[in-house]
């Protein structure tokens, strides 16, 4: 009998250490190691002799056109880039609340529906309120079959009997197996059992749809090896205050990483927004200081967001900066820029900033509107709502090209912005109705233009 032995491995980032300790020494975590006791492996006689592969030239190998299974859902489609193919392994993460389990169920009654098979698991819910939650929103067949179960083994075992097309895991942190003894949700057991589920779903060719809990700060919980196992890793964004919902993919080994989905949550469920600048902007109020549009660009679809700015006096000896939607960073790098390579004075100023419609701003393509949205707070002077804005600034105060500013310019005249204050290095004029494109050399110079604007307007 082979004898077993005991780690201690950390819950948040898998590593493994020989004696207990009140800290993880890799990710600094307090509290966070488990023991575990592991069996020695012994590799069985066909590993050893190997299963008689032989290595092929890179030229020679077949390439088969596998047709992926659409989801009925075209924002979810967009995001993993036509579909989902089969035998692969979807990671799906977001916050608690945010919708992950009501997105799965509404993407197994569009595919039960569509004629395939599939087959959805639960080891948090039972039956009963998965088929409570499936009454309240729209369309979901009830010829799902519905799965309680926590154990891999018990579950593989249906799994080879009904021979669905897709397999709807919720969620990964309740599976267990019986080769690891640990409790469920412990870094061995999430291990093991995406394992041995991810070899199924390839032998079987089903498609696995894996839904995974996330940590506090928004990483998804269990061992770094659960990302690299899998095929494809989405991560749903929201506020739970909010209707809007982001769905993005950091891993996608079949598609790119650069698209987004967009839905609304409303009381049927998870709705497709297959124009989100119209919603971003439906409840903008123009003729307001320091509220500026700027066309982002979520992989091939460009968003126009508002940039909201407001820039008061300050009451304590420190000034405050308090930023939501944009990182912090960039907001205290931006207003040192502006203070410094233009006459606005922001620096002994509170300053608070919001990307409206609880959008997360990510690309330097804003750095030229939340300058104008700032200056346009602190001189009390309004953007006119005609306008939209979309540059990098640099540390010099020089605004830089963006990407595919043809793309943005021509979204936002779609909206009926017919200026838009641009790099002066863009290119080609962009082809665009009606749309006039406003050259901005620098952040002082945007602060003038805003000036001669107001200007302008009173004669």
């Amino acid at each position: 009998m082979a004898k077993t032995r005991s780690v201690y491995a950390c819950n948040e980032c898998g590593a493994q250490q020989p004696r207990m300790l009140g800290r993880c020494p890799e990710c600094g975590a307090w509290g966070s190691l488990g023991e575990e006791a592991l069996a020695p492996s012994v590799l069985p006689a066909e590993a050893v002799a190997g299963t008689g592969n032989k290595p092929v030239a890179l030229g020679e190998v077949e390439i088969r056109d596998l047709p992926r299974l659409a989801s009925g859902i075209g924002e979810l489609d967009r995001v993993l880039g036509g579909g989902a193919v089969p035998g692969s392994v979807t990671l799906l993460g977001g916050e608690p609340g945010v919708g992950k389990s009501t997105l799965g169920l509404q993407v197994a009654g569009r595919v039960q529906a569509g004629g395939r098979k599939v087959l959805y698991v639960s080891g948090e819910e039972s039956p009963a309120q998965i088929r409570l939650r499936a009454d309240r929103l729209d369309e979901v067949p009830g010829e799902i079959r519905l799965l309680a179960e926590t154990r891999v083994e018990a579950l593989l075992r249906h799994w080879e009997e009904l021979a669905p097309d897709l397999v709807l895991i919720d969620s990964i942190q309740t599976m267990h197996c019986d080769r690891v003894e640990s409790a469920p949700g412990s870094v061995a057991q999430v291990r093991e059992s995406a394992a041995l589920l991810a070899a199924a779903a390839r032998r079987t060719g089903a498609a696995l749809l894996v839904i995974g809990h996330v940590t506090k700060d928004g990483a998804l919980a269990g061992p770094r090896l659960l990302e690299h196992l899998v095929d494809v890793v989405l991560g749903f964004e929201g506020d739970r205050d909010r209707a809007f919902r982001l769905l993005r993919a950091s891993k996608n080994r079949f598609g790119s990483t650069q698209e987004v989905g967009v839905f609304r949550m409303d009381t049927a469920g998870l709705a497709e927004v297959e124009n989100p600048s119209e919603h971003f902007l439906a409840e903008r109020s123009e003729g307001a200081p320091g509220s500026c549009i700027v066309p982002l660009l979520e992989g091939t679809r460009p968003l126009l967001v508002e940039v909201q700015a407001l820039v008061a006096q300050a009451a304590y000896g420190m000034p405050r900066r308090t930023c939501m939607g944009i990182e912090d960073g960039r907001v205290a790098l931006l207003l040192a820029v502006l203070d410094r390579r233009s006459d606005v004075d922001v620096a002994s100023r509170d300053v608070y900033v919001n990307v409206a419609g609880g959008v997360r701003v990510g690309e330097p393509s804003a750095d030229l509107a939340l300058c104008l949205a700032l200056a346009s707070s602190r001189l009390d002077l309004a953007i006119p709502p005609d306008v939209a804005v979309c540059g990098e600034v640099g540390l010099g105060g020089e605004v830089r090209g963006v990407a595919r500013l043809d793309l943005r310019v021509r979204e936002a005249a779609r909206l009926g912005f017919r200026r838009v204050l641009t790099p002066p290095a863009a290119g080609d004029e962009p082809e665009s109705l009606n749309c006039e494109r406003v050259p901005i050399s620098n952040v002082a110079d945007a602060a003038q233009w805003l000036l001669a604007e107001h200007a302008r307007t009173e004669t």
